[in-house]
């Protein structure tokens, strides 16, 4: 990416109006930036939260990824039933969508469990929530650059059409899910290991589906059977392209409706696509919508039930698993994850397996019966005052991410430091010297289980 520059950051007080003066501003409106918002703001700090599309939801809606990984305990009995252990923010805005219609009832997810949701009911769940607290949401809008006092963050520049502004903020929350707002100060940043990190995907929703003779043919684990992974390998030898040879759907909270989960997105000279790049970014889009009319005849042809099905829609952009993550105080390990660590400064239980997406063959290593903590040094930059992350930029290791970015814990990142950001305001204490036990001890009153 040497044709792009990120760093923008301003020593002293641009030229420009000032928009606001206030107690928390989030840059991001995915499901980390939604809880950390709504966190702030039900707290009584003035909030605000600033988004580029015209909706929150981030990958669970532009990205159309449509479900709420992470809640469950995995485990090795069939027989086994749902065992959520992932609660607080994340059991809100489930509850928030069953009122509505929707989300699913717990499905099968291979040894574990997960939930689908409905895309646009996601997103007026999320408008509600925030503005009932008082959030104010700029949404068209982005951060283009940082003001900054040496290493501590004083507010940010916005953009929209209307031209540019500032806010002003005593902590910043980068929800990016890019660390968009810590690169642009020039803060330390990584890509995955070394470089290599997990392949994007382009999520569809399959229509005009008969869902008694599909489920009869499919089952009810959303994650396909041997029979359908060997007529796409049979396909490909009749000169098909169907990059992706184990297929996940979803069945939502529509009739006679599906959610695939089945492009495998790569360069056509065969490199890893950074979609940070908006060169990559253009070619994941353009090559994943034609996947997905690819895979759509599949469906059409060797699946029953999927004969007469047709596609609705795909995601506004294609489903971003990873790009950037800071260099924390704290860095998730490989290890904490496969040996289901768990720690005293921990804000989030993760039961999810690493669901490693990088190159041709995903990689699933469940963690059976058990979770691991993400401690909460990994939403704190180790240089910087004044800003945390939450989200998948979190500071952690390439496998580790592969398990931790997933929707449940990405709401109790948001959670974290949404309470972390009032905290440190209302005790005057940097974000790095905060009382974790007080944080933790907050957030199992509002409902988590820690």
């Amino acid at each position: 990416m040497n044709n792009w520059k990120i760093i923008r950051r301003y020593e002293q007080m641009p030229d420009l109006p000032v928009l606001a003066d206030i107690d928390v501003l989030v840059a991001g409106g995915g499901p980390a930036g939604v809880a950390a918002a709504e966190t702030a703001a039900a707290s009584g700090k003035s909030t605000y939260l600033i988004e580029k599309y015209g909706f929150c939801g981030g990958a669970a809606v532009a990205g159309l990824s449509g479900t709420i990984c992470g809640m469950y305990m995995a485990s090795d009995d069939a027989d086994a039933q749902p065992e959520q252990v992932v609660f607080g923010f994340t059991e809100r805005f489930r509850q928030a969508l069953a009122e509505r219609n929707g989300v699913t009832e717990p499905q099968r997810y291979g040894k574990t469990y997960t939930v689908t949701h409905d895309p646009l009911v996601w997103r007026e769940v999320a408008d509600d929530m925030l503005t009932a607290v008082g959030v104010n949401i700029l949404y068209h809008t982005a951060v283009s650059g940082v003001i900054m006092d040496g290493n501590t963050f004083k507010g940010v520049v916005i953009e929209s059409n209307a031209g540019q502004s500032v806010i002003l903020a005593k902590i910043i929350i980068d929800a990016s899910g890019d660390a968009a707002v810590v690169a642009r100060a020039g803060l330390e940043t990584y890509f995955g290991d070394e470089g290599r990190i997990q392949n994007p995907t382009m999520f569809f929703r399959m229509a005009g589906v008969d869902m008694d003779k599909y489920l009869d043919y499919f089952g009810t684990d959303t994650i396909c059977p041997p029979k359908v992974t060997e007529d796409i390998l049979k396909c490909n030898q009749e000169g098909w392209d169907l990059p992706r040879h184990k297929i996940w759907i979803f069945p939502t909270t529509r009739p006679n409706e599906l959610m695939v989960n089945a492009t495998r997105l790569a360069g056509q000279d065969g490199r890893m696509l950074n979609v940070i790049d908006p060169v990559d970014f253009t070619e994941a889009e353009v090559f994943g919508r034609r996947q997905v009319r690819a895979y759509t005849k599949f469906l059409n042809e060797f699946v029953p039930g999927c004969e007469d099905g047709y596609v609705v829609d795909t995601g506004v952009e294609v489903g971003i698993r990873q790009t950037r993550s800071i260099v924390g105080v704290e860095t998730l390990t490989n290890d904490d994850v496969v040996s289901c660590r768990k720690r005293e400064d921990g804000i989030c239980r993760t039961p999810w397996p690493i669901e490693l997406h990088n190159g041709n063959k995903p990689k699933l290593h469940w963690l059976l019966n058990d979770f691991y903590d993400i401690p909460f040094g990994t939403l704190v930059p180790a240089v910087g005052e004044n800003i945390l992350v939450a989200g998948r930029c979190l500071s952690a290791e390439h496998e580790a991410l592969a398990s931790a970015r997933v929707t449940a814990q990405c709401f109790e990142l948001g959670h974290a430091a949404g309470v972390a950001a009032v905290k440190a305001i209302e005790t005057n204490t940097a974000i790095r010297n905060l009382n974790v036990a007080d944080i933790r001890e907050t957030m199992i009153a509002n409902g988590s289980a820690l």
